[in-house]
């Protein structure tokens, strides 16, 4: 029992990565102890390029390719991707950290708020 997070990271180990700037998101399966197993690298088209932004569709995409996700972590995060990635069922951390650290906290605050995993 646990809890799939995707995370916004360049190399799977720190979350430095705009949200809408990622062109993919380290997917792991966080355990309720705080420690986590690598799932895989998804990769996505993202969302901003040279300050503008793709169609709704494109961000559509790409709450669909986190759907099985219970949380994002990104270092930032704009307000219409949060309010789609929320709407979808999937919680939102805006934090540049490393990863293992973020694990640690996510499962801290869901056995906290006994969030099921």
């Amino acid at each position: 029992m646990g809890w799939r997070v995707a995370a916004a990271s360049i190399d799977g180990i720190l979350v430095t990565e705009h949200f809408g700037r990622s062109n993919g998101f380290y997917i792991v399966d966080i355990q309720p102890d705080g420690t986590f197993v690598p799932v895989e690298r998804r990769t996505v088209t993202p969302l901003c390029e040279s300050g503008g932004h793709h169609s709704e569709s494109g961000l559509a995409s790409c709450v669909e390719a986190l759907r099985d996700c219970t949380a994002v972590l990104a270092a930032k995060i704009g307000p219409g991707a949060r309010k789609q990635l929320e709407l979808a069922g999937i919680s939102v951390f805006e934090q540049p950290v490393i990863l293992e650290e973020a694990a640690q906290k996510l499962a801290a605050y869901y056995r906290r708020t006994n969030q099921p995993g």
